[in-house]
């Protein structure tokens, strides 16, 4: 399932290692010059993603096949802008604080945009921009935070196996057993190779 569904991903989905900047969270926040990572060191940390056809999505046997074969039983969809969303300004503050779930977040960008900002193995962030079309998965244990670029608005599906738990667990909490199961099988895996290509 995750090979599949890939054709033009890099058109709704890109990532780049963001400078340490203290400007507003809904700047692109590149580094100086720009450092784009291949979608491949996303699958690295334990990130899926795809692209769908956000156009057709009530309809679309791409969505179907993935809700089916990962169990995504639970459906929502939410959007985030002014207009829409209660005490915007605090609820946006909120997401961009450093958390991890002890499940999976998928997230289903089916119009606007918005930014899922991850650290990598040795601790640097990445921001991952994803457009409409695009869908990712991140682990559970994996710290993230999440914010809106400059156009302030993003319509999401939100999907989850059985009932939801929207739980951020705020960083430190890495005596969780989902934190230390995603240390073990991700960040530890690659040092761990790299030890034993020595």
């Amino acid at each position: 399932m995750e090979g599949q569904f890939q054709d033009g991903k890099e058109e709704v989905i890109q990532a780049w290692y963001m400078d340490d900047s203290e400007e507003d969270q809904r700047l692109p926040h590149h580094r100086e010059p720009k450092e784009f990572i291949p979608l491949d060191k996303l699958s690295e940390l334990g990130i899926l993603s795809w692209r769908l056809n956000a156009d057709d999505w009530e309809n679309d046997e791409n969505l179907k096949k993935i809700r089916e074969a990962r169990g995504y039983s639970y459906m929502d969809i939410c959007d985030v802008c002014p207009e829409k969303l209660p005490n915007y300004e605090a609820r946006l503050k909120n997401f961009f604080e450093e958390h991890l779930h002890t499940d999976e977040e998928i997230r289903y960008c089916l119009e606007g945009s918005g930014y899922f900002d991850v650290r990598d193995q040795n601790n640097q962030w990445i921001r991952i921009a994803v457009k409409m079309g695009g869908m990712i998965v991140l682990p559970a244990g994996m710290y993230h935070r999440f914010t809106l670029d400059s156009d302030n608005y993003i319509k999401a599906m939100r999907l989850f196996v059985g009932e939801p738990v929207w739980t951020p667990y705020n960083h430190p909490h890495d005596h969780l057993p989902a934190r230390k199961e995603y240390v073990d099988r991700i960040i530890n895996r690659g040092k761990n190779e790299a030890v034993e290509a020595r």
